[in-house]
Order: structure tokens, then sequence, then C-alpha cells
């Protein structure tokens, strides 16, 4: 499989870049995860000229236009740092990221709750780093996330499945707006949206249902930002367990009856918190292969990332 391209912190890969000299290796990061990604690593205020090591920083001023400061001498390096973001930002656009792993409350890469020092010196939580801004901006339907919120195993799983999605959005990008593909691109992708929210599905179905109708270029500007939205908004154990209901449908008039309560009950399992998603979902594959039904064959929703990271693990 070919790997796939993510920005990161390059602090967060265990290089000394911090302004301490130090780093903050997050181990899942470069070592289970690294082995599925091409880490393209960022790091503002080494690469905007200010080395290592240097004096700390932090974002002060109003809230929506805060200034970057250093904290013992007071210089300012805002408009340092922005002009050297536009830059880099231009640079990484040829690079074809499907994600960007941010360093949590830095004030260049923190991509939200960022501490933001009014006039008395106090802190407010309310700030965004200045080159994640400038990146979030550019890339908006980019997954991105910061490594402290991946520690969180439903967060993780939710931003990896959609650097996986959005890795085939762009491949489907690159062989054309041909809504013959965006078609069989939704049907594929249809079970998973639909674990994160029935209502883009439904909006995601009726967009393609009317794809010969609407120019080509809106019609995929619409439907990716649609799929974006839709996989932000958090796989839950409802929305799940509505899936695989949905899923044992198809094996309704196969099934034996011990084999129907069978799986009635690993599902309730799993509902009440008991199972993690990953025993319903092999069982069901079980079925999938065994009364081999073809659309299932090719759902997502049943791989939709490699089965090693154990993202689908946790209760």
């Amino acid at each position: 499989m070919e790997k796939i391209k993510l920005g990161i912190s390059t602090c967060l890969l265990g290089e000394p870049v911090r302004y301490d000299g130090g780093h903050k290796l997050d181990r899942f990061l470069r070592d289970t995860l690294g082995q599925y990604v091409e880490y393209v690593p960022v790091c503002p205020e080494v690469e905007c000229g200010l080395g290592t090591p240097r004096e700390s920083m932090h974002l002060e001023g109003e809230q929506g236009t805060p200034r970057l400061i250093t904290t013992r001498t007071k210089r300012d390096v805002t408009d340092r740092m922005l002009a050297w973001s536009r830059q880099r930002i231009k640079e990484l656009e040829s690079e074809k990221l499907c994600g960007f792993i941010f360093k949590s409350n830095s004030p260049s890469s923190g991509m939200e709750r960022v501490k933001v020092f009014d006039e008395k010196g106090i802190p407010h939580k309310t700030g965004v780093g200045l080159f994640a801004g400038v990146f979030m901006k550019h890339f908006p339907l980019l997954p991105v996330e910061d490594e402290g919120r991946l520690h969180d195993p439903v967060l993780r799983e939710n931003f990896i499945e959609r650097v996986f999605v959005f890795k085939r959005w762009r491949e489907l990008l690159e062989k054309g707006l041909k809504s013959s593909l965006l078609i069989e691109f939704h049907s594929r992708h249809k079970l998973l949206i639909m674990s994160h929210s029935t209502k883009h599905t439904s909006g995601l179905g009726k967009l393609v249902a009317r794809a010969k109708e609407i120019p080509s270029e809106e019609l995929f500007d619409n439907y990716g930002w649609m799929l974006m939205e839709a996989l932000r908004l958090r796989a839950t154990i409802k929305k799940n367990t509505n899936v695989l209901q949905h899923l044992m449908g198809y094996f309704k008039k196969l099934l034996t009856s011990d084999e129907k309560l069978e799986i009635l009950e690993v599902i309730d399992h799993y509902y009440k918190g008991h199972l993690p998603l990953i025993v319903p979902l092999t069982l069901l594959k079980h079925y999938v292969r065994k009364y081999d039904q073809p659309y299932l064959k090719r759902q997502y929703y049943l791989n939709p990332h490699p089965i090693e990271l154990q993202l689908r693990n946790h209760v």
C-alpha cells in the first residue's frame, strides 16, 4: 500500500527542536502509525529562523488577533511567523497531504485552546497557533488533530479514518471529475458515512442522485465539503449499532435462527458497552464471506483502516 502523506509537528517525531532544545516524541505516531504514513515534518519556529534553543514565546493581546511575543524580551515575531507560514503553505500544496498532526498548546502549532494572555497577564484558552491557523484556513477540508487529543481512542479512530477517506477522495479527484466514479465512491463509503451521520448520508445520496444534472466542479466541491463535514462528527455506539443492524438486514433471509440470535446478542453486548466494535464486525464479516455479499464486501465500513492499528478494539 502506498504510504499516506501526513504533515506533523517535527518535535512529535523526537527531533530536538523545542525552545529548550528538547522534543515531544509520541511513540504511537512515530512507531505505529508511522508504518503506514510518510510524515512531512514542520517546525514553524526553527524553519522561520528562530533557532534552537531559543527564548520561549506565547500569544498575547486581542483574542481574535493575538500577537506572538517572546516571554522575556517581549519581542514581537508575529509578522515574521505569518510571512513564513504563508510561504510554507505554498510549498506544502505540492506535498499532497492527507492530514496534519499539530503540537497541542503551541503558540505556533496549536490547533485550538492555545493560551492567549490579556493585558493583565491572565491566560485564556481561546487561541490558535499562528501557523496552524494559516494552515487550516488554506486547507479547510484536510483532517487535522493535535497529539494530545489523539490520546483519546475515539478521537484517534475518527482522525485516522478521515485521513484514509481523504486519501481515497484525493485519488478519485486525480482520475477526473466523472460522475460514474463519484457514484462508485459514495456506494462504497455509504455505511461508513452512516456511522457518523444519517442526515449527511441522505444529503450525499440525494446529491449523487442528481450527479448528471449538476456541473462537475460544483458537484464534486459540494460532495467533498459535505463528506468531510459528516466524518468530523463522531461515530458513537448508538450510530454504529444502527449500522450493524442495517448490515444484518442483508442476511435476514439467509441466517438460521441460531445465527440471528448470535448476531443480535453480540450487537447488544456492544451496545451496552461490554464488547469493542471489532467483535460484532468480525462476526458480520464472517457472514459476508459465507453468504457472498458482493455489495458488503466492498464497504469500507468493514475495513476502513489497517486492522493492525487496533482502532476499533477499545470499549
